[in-house]
């Protein structure tokens, strides 16, 4: 996530690897598991909320700072838009938590996959930008994709949907959840202009969450003491939520970033809702009970993938053309070198 150097030579990006896509999907898979683990831990194991994010952003900072931390360069901590993120980042993450409470993490993640949209929508409205095209048309198949999965019963009278006022309000949260991380994903190619590292962003991100949900937890008196009383299942569950989704889904995230370029990470974002809907029916027992539930799931699945992939095109195409320049200068020399060998 570094701006780019100032040499002659514009820096080219890799050619996308495999294993730059196994990184990327590892780290989807992360987000998937989020929901699912956070609700887990707050409706089975019954922790509070503020307080599961407290301690647990406060373990991957204490492990991720020794790494990290002399090579970030103390001035970008003086930056505004560094600050943005922390706010930006605290509403997510809160708002995000509290969804898992209070209504299903397959839900949650349908939402969150809503998000390109939200970005897309945010641009056009705030800075004027086009909106892409297939905007709407997503829009409209996405949300007929979450109605049939939220529905209880299809008939006669139309759709049914099977949703309590808890619910209602997981999906409120979730769509505010939504919203936060559109902002976010709308200023993450400011800070690589203003040349701040995806390793400094983490930190941010890990400082904040600790020191915010902390002292709200400790402001409304949870009651920590209940991390005393889990199970080694429910330690389990703590520990894949911390080294699997806050430390592990975010590192992977920058690394792919770095090897495959936003476009084609994002473009594969579908494959958290099948993490979600794999890990919610093992730890939770949360299923699609009908057809007309899989088939919305496959809706929105394949509208998010279908719109972000006609994005990511041109920027494919651009990479593939600079890896054959880069491979065609790379021969000239040997060329050149057979051509004098040739004439002597």
């Amino acid at each position: 996530m570094q701006a780019s150097s100032t040499s002659s030579s514009p820096e080219r990006r890799p050619a996308p690897s495999w294993s730059g896509i196994g990184i990327a999907l590892l780290a989807h898979t992360g987000w998937g598991a989020y929901p699912v683990l956070a609700r887990y831990l707050q409706t089975v194991s019954d922790l509070p909320g503020m307080a599961l994010l407290g301690l647990g952003n406060l373990i991957a900072l204490l492990v991720y700072l020794p790494f990290i931390w002399r090579r970030i360069d103390g001035r970008i901590l003086r930056s505004a838009l560094i600050w943005g993120f922390a706010l930006v980042v605290v509403l997510r993450s809160i708002t995000n938590l509290l969804a898992a409470r209070f209504t299903l993490a397959i839900y949650i993640q349908t939402i969150t996959l809503m998000t390109p949209l939200f970005v897309a929508l945010l641009s056009a409205g705030l800075f004027r930008e086009p909106l892409p095209p297939g905007t709407w048309t997503a829009i409209g198949l996405s949300l007929v994709g979450a109605l049939l999965m939220m529905s209880g019963e299809i008939g006669a009278s139309g759709v049914s949907l099977a949703l309590t006022a808890s619910d209602w309000i997981g999906i409120a949260l979730a769509a505010a959840s939504a919203l936060c991380l559109a902002i976010y994903m709308i200023l993450v190619p400011r800070t690589v202009r203003h040349a701040v590292p995806g390793e400094a962003v983490l930190l941010m991100q890990l400082t904040t969450l600790t020191v915010t949900s902390t002292g709200i937890s400790l402001l409304v008196g949870d009651e920590w003491e209940r991390f005393t009383t889990l199970t080694s299942g429910d330690w389990a569950a703590f520990a894949a939520f911390v080294f699997g989704v806050l430390l592990g889904a975010n590192l992977g995230q920058i690394v792919s970033l770095r090897q495959l370029g936003a476009p084609l990470v994002s473009s594969v974002m579908a494959w958290r809702l099948i993490a979600t809907l794999a890990l919610a029916a093992i730890l939770l027992g949360e299923r699609l009970d009908s057809w007309w539930q899989a088939l919305g799931a496959v809706m929105v699945m394949i509208t998010i993938t279908g719109y972000l992939w006609r994005q990511a095109r041109p920027f494919v195409g651009r990479l593939r053309t600079e890896n054959q320049e880069l491979r065609t200068e790379n021969r000239e020399p040997g060329t050149r070198n057979q051509e004098l060998r040739t004439e002597n």
